[in-house]
């Protein structure tokens, strides 16, 4: 028989002594055995090893034990076995008697009550008939010990069962004790295994003296606390045999009493103790009672992990024990030296069906296993890592949580996350005008971002992160730390087939968000009007503190209509919203000074101390020479603390301290000047960019917080000067918008309801829609002039675009009855019958059953005598196709264009004097210059026609000019048909989002000039009823009127003709602010005004706030705010108000107050009396 065992490479020493026959390792201990040994036993042992072919006098003069009577390593320190040999089986005899022991009692304990069970069973069947047969008076004396012992069974059990429900509280995760006693138990069971990991490296069984083995002491301390926890386990077990059999239980059977017996014999044994590996597939369960996991995926991945590692660990021990103890039935001499993580690495390289042949089992019973194994470990890794790499690879790139960085805020954007969107976004949010934005961006979408996304998000990875997930699942608001972010804004998707379904899903998400955190701020997008009212039935939504909900249908519809009372305001308007850069072109062109427009924007800044009681129009004045700033509105607060934006007040408006203004500046450095201004300091200084901040004494609240142009709002919700009633702008005791004028009293009729509910629309009763159709020959008849004429695409399927929207601006109660443009729609009957719930309240509407694409239909409604043409669609986003979205209103538009007529204008004036439109005839007093009108000029052939069409894909906007030369790839601002007003797109809107969120007044401004007046109070009451209801007029209705409306004034007649000829813009400025307190804010030109020799071309382009030296031409258009004239409406016939006329004049000026709101074209007419008195039975209202 071979010597050392071959594996440890030891070349003396026969058998398996402790690490695996190495002589090296066992020589010291075995040395010092030796010499205790007496010398009778040292003559017997030689003589025994000589016959085994050891001959160990070769290596050792020390002789060695008998071959039979394996030797362990000991020490005087620890004298366990004066002979060495191994007491394995007494270790395994322990584990394996407390099993079968405790198996055979649960089966006797079994088997018994069983039994027992049975006799009683028939035992009471018995006692049962006995209690029949003796009759009812002995029953009633045998029954009383019979219930006695019942009751004390009961007893006892009652009592076992409240010890079993007590262990069962202990041990389950269902209260805080189970939880912390669960998690101390695996987190023990893992320290236990660390031990076994540590004393692996010592031979299998050695001797150990448990009050100098620190290792020893601690592992008995944790089988204590097993043990103790088993006995729970047991107690609480309903089924005491199955938990006999458990995993955990057989576990504890073979690690728990190995240690009790190597505290006796002085003597440790490695053994089984690698089987608490097995806790290791507990692992998921105990990060779910932390709630760690709380995802299905997560689960699975760790449950896959912890199976596959405790079975790799598991079996890797198993290897460790037999390869270094050899094989029984071979006196263990076939043993080998492994370390346990070379028995890991063999296990491993197994499973993997590599086998590099550099480490394998030598002994029968690793050899056994590892077929076995073999079998079971490829299975499990051909199943479970292909499993766990497809998890791990499946977990979401963008799955994490969002750090918050201190001293930065933080919003979060979600909705339609798409490239185009989140580009438009950025694109307007990081713009360098809004100075150093400190806010980072978090985006959150369900669906990971495509690669030209992903760059996008890359190329501003300073300020931006995007998370995958869903603002409907809580537990991704909290990765986005909703509750600690400054705003959450909503994008919603503009060209989606159902517009109701989008906005629905929008409204789901700000339920979802306000019901996680009701404080948050939201921003949302929303495409329809009426499903504004939804919003209103969250209780946590409260536009008062910042809530908003930007209708694009309402605005888009908004700025279209406020385009048919003055051309071109609508590109002013998006432009003034839109962050754009300035840029830069030297030659003389049309698109130099539409550029140097483009670049203004709109900034809100507290005004300095400096202007504290001066009137509007003053601070307006100065403002705009000294420095180079546009204010055209204030924030004004009642006395009952409810905040107004007021529109170019008028002089009888004071300012007061702490006042906000509104001001069009080309940067929010510039609007700084307005703050810092100081009388005594910059007085003198002619260079604006020289105002800055001054030493002198300043009120307390700018000194401790200087206002931002960014977000006024903020220092509003937190408590700053705003909220003090003395900060705001006082109006004077004869304040028109308190107290109606004269003639507004002598209007009040109590019997007829002339406006709306509130007094900011005009309103009629109700009216079938049968009423107001005309037929192609009646609307021939009417001889339409100076009206609206709308086509629109649609039919029974089409999404509402809410008509009401484009209605609503031009039936504002600022304007008189007469001043109103009569609107007639073109289109089919059936839609605009689903329409006509929201529009029957109107005055002066009618419909004309056809096509756009009709020239008959066009020709019927003299579209040639009309002020403003607008082109929609209802059908644009039910086409794949984005670039034949457009197709029905680019064909419709192109159609207009190309229509001829003949001189409308002279065949009216030979026929018919009564039926020449009003203000055509030049002795006619209205049509006299000093209104600033122009006659209106024979239109022959449709190119001259104003036309608006609405777009949805931005680049179609080249095929409405066909002799432009745009680029299709030039932004939609650049393009020519949108800088002069002729188109509009709904995608300049989605600068509204960042505007909005920098300052919510701006979102106010923006609203009331475009819709006519719509107020949070009014959308409540059509959120109710879906219409506008009619209302007496009272002072406090009469007194909405009041407010301020946007007109368009010609220089080329009037009193301003004599500045219209090389004359200053800023001296037009100056003298319209104060003669007639009407605030100038823009110009629309002819676009070959400066080409030298005279053009046809007819079209013209907006330039946004000119500098105080710009040249006028003759031909310019004037932007202007003007007042409200209460006594406009008495100096014409009315058909609805009254039929007499006045000559009462304003003590103002009454040529001022006599300009009509709208001068698209020179020579446009502005009364169409003459025509109304001998026709009005066939005007439609």
């Amino acid at each position: 028989m071979a010597n050392g065992g071959g594996g440890g490479g030891g070349s003396s020493g026969g058998g398996g002594g402790g690490g695996g026959g190495s002589s090296l390792r066992m020589s010291s201990n075995i040395h010092a055995n030796h010499l205790s040994l007496d010398a009778s036993s040292s003559s017997s042992s030689s003589s025994s090893s000589s016959s085994s072919s050891s001959s160990s006098s070769s290596s050792s003069s020390v002789h060695e034990p008998k071959m039979d009577a394996l030797i362990i390593p000991v020490t005087m320190e620890v004298p366990c076995d004066s002979r060495g040999q191994r007491m394995w089986w007494a270790f395994l005899a322990s584990s394996m008697v407390t099993f079968f022991g405790g198996l055979f009692i649960i089966l006797l304990w079994r088997t018994l009550k069983y039994l027992w069970t049975v006799c009683c069973h028939c035992g009471g069947k018995t006692k049962e008939a006995q209690k029949i047969n003796n009759g009812s008076s002995q029953a009633d004396g045998t029954l009383k010990p019979v219930d006695e012992k019942e009751e004390a069974v009961a007893a006892e059990v009652g009592w076992m069962t409240s010890v079993k429900d007590w262990a069962g509280v202990m041990i389950s995760a269902q209260t805080l004790t189970g939880r912390v006693l669960v998690v101390l138990v695996f987190a023990l069971s893992i320290g236990a295994l660390v031990i076994y990991f540590i004393d692996s490296s010592n031979p299998i069984e050695s001797c150990q003296n448990f009050y100098k083995d620190f290792t020893l002491q601690i592992d008995m301390a944790f089988n204590v606390f097993f043990l103790l926890y088993f006995g729970l386990r047991f107690i609480a077990a309903n089924d005491k045999l199955w938990f006999w059999l458990e995993v955990n239980s057989v576990v504890d059977f073979f690690t728990v009493p190995p240690v009790f017996v190597s505290v006796y014999l002085n003597r440790s044994w490695l053994g089984l103790r690698f089987l608490r590996a097995l806790r290791l597939i507990q692992f998921s369960e105990i990060l779910q009672f932390l709630n760690i996991l709380k995802t299905s995926n997560s689960i699975k991945l760790v449950n896959l992990l912890s199976i596959f590692i405790s079975t790799w660990l598991t079996a890797a021990g198993f290897i460790h024990l037999v390869e270094n103890s050899g094989d029984p039935w071979e006196n263990f001499q076939n043993n080998q030296a492994l370390t346990y993580w070379e028995c890991v690495y063999l296990l491993m390289v197994t499973m993997s069906t590599v086998g590099y042949g550099d480490v394998y089992a030598k002994t029968t019973l690793g050899r056994l296993f590892m077929v076995f194994f073999i079998l079971g470990g490829l299975a499990m890794f051909a199943s479970y890592v292909p499993e766990i790499i497809e998890l791990i690879g499946n977990r979401k790139k963008y799955g994490g949580s969002y750090s918050a960085v201190s001293g930065r805020k933080h919003i979060v954007v979600c909705g339609h996350i798409t490239l185009e969107s989140v580009s438009n976004f950025l694109k307007d949010f990081l713009h360098k005008d809004r100075d150093d934005v400190n806010v980072e961006i978090v985006f959150l979408h369900n669906i990971s971002p495509n690669l030209e996304l992903e760059a996008l998000f890359k190329r501003h990875f300073t300020q931006v992160e995007f998370y995958q997930g869903s603002v409907l699942n809580p537990h991704d608001l909290a990765r986005v730390k909703i509750e600690s972010a400054d705003a959450c804004l909503i994008l919603a998707n503009k060209y989606c087939a159902d517009p109701d379904a989008e906005d629905a899903s929008n409204i789901m998400r700000v339920i979802s968000i306000k019901n996680y955190h009701p404080k948050i701020r939201i921003i949302t997008q929303m495409l329809q009007y009426h499903n504004k009212a939804h919003l209103l039935n969250i209780p946590s939504w409260n536009w008062k503190e910042g809530d908003d909900a930007i209708c694009l249908a309402e605005l888009k519809l908004g700025f279209i209509a406020q385009s048919c009372l003055a051309q071109g305001l609508s590109t002013m308007l998006a432009n003034l919203f839109s962050m754009r850069s300035f840029i830069k072109i030297e030659e003389d062109t049309w698109q130099k000074y539409y550029l140097e427009g483009v670049s203004n924007e709109m900034y809100t800044e507290y005004l300095s101390s400096a202007f504290v009681g001066l009137s509007f129009p003053t601070v307006c004045e100065l403002c705009f020479v000294k420095l180079k700033l546009l204010m055209i509105a204030i924030e004004y607060k009642s006395a009952n603390r409810e905040s107004r934006i007021l529109i170019n007040p008028g002089n009888h408006l004071k300012i007061q301290e702490g006042t906000l203004g509104f001001f069009i500046a080309s940067d929010a450095k510039e609007v700084k000047r307005a703050f810092f201004y100081c009388k005594a300091c910059h007085d003198d200084i002619t260079d604006p960019k020289r105002i800055k901040k001054c030493g002198c004494k300043r009120l307390i609240y700018f000194e401790d917080e200087p206002p931002s142009t960014l977000s006024p709002k903020k220092k509003q919700r937190n408590g700053g000067m705003r909220n003090s009633p003395s900060s705001s702008p006082k109006l004077m005791r004869h304040d028109p918008l308190l107290i109606p004028g004269n003639d507004q009293i002598d209007n009040m009729d109590s019997n007829v309801k002339k406006y709306d509910s509130t007094g900011m629309f005009h309103w009629c009763a109700p009216k079938e829609i049968e009423k107001v159709i005309l037929t192609r020959s009646e609307a021939a008849m009417t001889v339409l002039s100076g009206h609206v004429v709308v086509c629109i695409f649609g039919d029974v399927s089409s999404a509402l675009i809410g008509l009401r929207n484009l209605v609503m601006p031009l039936r504002a109660s600022n304007f008189h009855y007469h001043e109103l443009k009569h609107i007639v729609f073109v289109g089919s009957i059936e839609y605009l019958k689903r329409e006509w719930e929201t529009l029957h309240n109107f005055p002066k509407v009618s419909i004309l059953p056809g096509t756009p694409l009709s020239r008959a239909d066009l020709r019927a409604v003299n579209i040639n005598l009309c002020d403003m043409c607008v082109i929609l669609s209802a059908n644009q986003n039910n086409i794949d196709d984005t670039s034949l979205q457009d197709k029905e209103c680019i064909l419709a538009s192109l159609n207009i264009k190309s229509m001829q007529f003949d001189d409308s204008i002279g065949v009216l004036q030979a026929n018919s004097q009564g039926f020449t439109p009003p203000g055509m005839d030049r002795s006619s007093p209205d049509n006299s210059p000093v209104h600033g009108m122009l006659r209106q000029p024979s239109i022959t052939t449709g190119v001259n026609i104003p036309i608006i069409t609405e777009l949805v894909n931005d680049t179609n906007v080249q095929f409405l000019d066909q002799d432009d030369d745009d680029d299709p790839d030039t932004e939609l601002y650049l393009t020519q048909p949108f800088a002069c007003g002729t188109a509009f797109a709904v995608s300049v809107l989605d600068s509204l989002m960042s505007a909005t969120y920098f300052n919510d007044n701006i979102l106010t401004l923006i609203r009331t000039l475009v819709t006519g007046g719509a107020t949070p109070e009014l959308e409540a009451l059509i959120a109710e009823e879906n219409a506008l209801r009619g209302g007496y007029s009272t002072p406090q209705t009469l007194a909405n009127r009041d407010r301020c409306r946007v007109a368009q004034l010609a220089l080329l007649d009037g009193p301003f003709a004599d500045l219209g000829d090389g004359g200053c813009y800023g001296d037009l400025f100056c003298k319209a602010l104060k003669t007639y307190n009407m605030l100038c804010f823009g110009i629309y030109r002819l676009r070959d005004a400066h080409l030298s020799t005279p053009s046809q071309c007819t079209k013209r382009y907006v330039i946004t706030n000119p500098p105080y030296e710009f040249e006028l031409v003759p031909t310019d258009l004037i932007f202007c705010l003007m007042q409200f004239d209460h006594n406009a409406g008495q100096s014409r016939a009315s058909l609805s108000h009254s039929s007499h006329s006045s000559q009462s004049s304003s003590k103002k000026s009454s040529s001022v107050h006599s300009i009509p709101s709208t001068a698209n074209r020179p020579n446009r007419p502005k009364s169409r009396e003459s025509r109304d008195k001998q026709k009005k039975e066939m005007v439609y209202r």
